[in-house]
């Protein structure tokens, strides 16, 4: 399948270096392969592999290659001085596309040399929105069951997409987790990811979770923030004015891959829709240049809503989930009649959509579609 992110990459490559970062697996390389059929000449080369780590460092391909592909380019050591070189010593004809599995626009602070040298685009993995736009066939319940990751979406076997997911979690906890930082105590971090997959939509709270592992606070959060730079998790935390205090507060905790989650339907529900909502905001960002952001909303009397479409810094739209309860969300309604905020209950099993002292019941699955990439 083509993904739909396809022809804004090559849009952008024609103006600057493009960046492509998301999870492992979600489709980078097959999709930067794909954009490669669209050049006369191309290279691909991933820092991975010996042979083409040594072309990496000698700078010895073909000048004459109209695009060069870079993966993970960002396990070189200073590899952001390293891409500002190349991008600024190419022949004017070449095009850089560099891929990596890890959050390129914050790893190692990319922007203090590459400012204005390139466009980040982030591939997720696949959406309701997106499979309508390429024509993939879907259902809720399959995007429940698999996830979102094109290999186990997309094959035909149940089987073989739970293989491929105990393959992924072990790759990615004693591969990427150990390639990204040294880590001491492997067991230690295996089984914080493991408490996570059972807390997530709830405020994650760094001392609890550290007593039960037997480790310092301190550790549970470096840990967090590797899982969550590696594409593995996102935070998802409370909205508030003062950025500081935000950041302070407990966050909420996702997975990219809904089908690492363990919990009831309606618990992969919501981590189902905090992808698909992260996916909209980033579109807003790489693809429109607005300002974006997901949170969710909190008060000290613990009225709480799921979550919150940010823009510019007000609150655009709260979005609370539900798998079956059509009655309307307490936290939701408080916070729509206080601020006059646009409210959206989403529901996965819903007969009628309808609307209720000016709060929207939406099915799940037609707000979900209605999300831009």
């Amino acid at each position: 399948m083509e993904r739909y992110q396809k022809q804004a990459i090559l849009r952008d490559l024609q103006k600057k270096m493009v960046l492509l970062s998301g999870p492992r697996q979600a489709g980078k390389t097959t999709l930067a392969k794909n954009i490669a059929e669209e050049f006369k000449s191309s290279v691909y080369l991933t820092y991975d592999r010996s042979e083409d780590r040594k072309i990496i460092l000698d700078e010895s391909w073909i000048s004459t290659v109209e695009l060069l592909i870079l993966d993970e380019i960002h396990k070189m050591p200073k590899w952001k001085n390293y891409l500002k070189g190349v991008y600024d010593t190419k022949p004017a004809h070449q095009k850089i596309l560099a891929v990596g599995s890890a959050r390129l626009e914050i790893f190692n602070q990319v922007g203090d040399s590459l400012a204005g040298r390139y466009f980040l685009h982030r591939l997720f993995p696949l959406s309701p929105a997106e499979c309508d736009k390429v024509c993939v066939h879907y259902t809720l319940d399959h995007f429940l069951e698999r996830g979102g990751f094109p290999e186990p979406f997309l094959t035909e076997d149940l089987i073989d997409a739970n293989r491929w997911r105990l393959q992924y979690v072990d790759s990615l906890l004693r591969v990427d987790v150990l390639d990204f930082e040294n880590i001491q105590n492997i067991n230690a971090i295996r089984l914080v990811f493991d408490l996570l997959r059972e807390r997530v939509g709830s405020p994650i709270s760094y001392t609890s979770i550290a007593e039960d592992v037997a480790i310092s606070p301190n550790t549970v959060k470096k840990y967090i923030q590797i899982l969550e730079a590696l594409y593995i998790i996102f935070r998802v935390t409370p909205f508030s004015h003062n950025i500081a205090r935000s950041l302070l507060k407990e966050p909420k905790i996702y997975f990219f891959d809904t089908g690492l989650v363990k919990g009831n339907e309606g618990i992969k529900f919501e981590n189902f829709v905090a992808t698909c909502l992260l996916k909209h905001v980033h579109a807003k960002i790489d693809y429109l240049a607005e300002n974006y952001t997901l949170r969710y909303l909190h008060t000290k009397e613990r009225k709480e809503v799921d979550f919150a479409l940010i823009h510019d810094n007000q609150i655009e739209k709260m979005i609370e989930v539900k798998h079956a309860n059509h009655s309307i969300s307490p936290g939701l309604l408080y916070f729509h009649e206080k601020y006059q905020i646009p409210a959206f209950q989403i529901v996965k099993e819903l007969k009628r959509e309808k609307s209720e002292e000016n709060v929207q019941i939406l099915k799940g699955l037609n707000f979900l579609k209605s999300l831009d990439l």
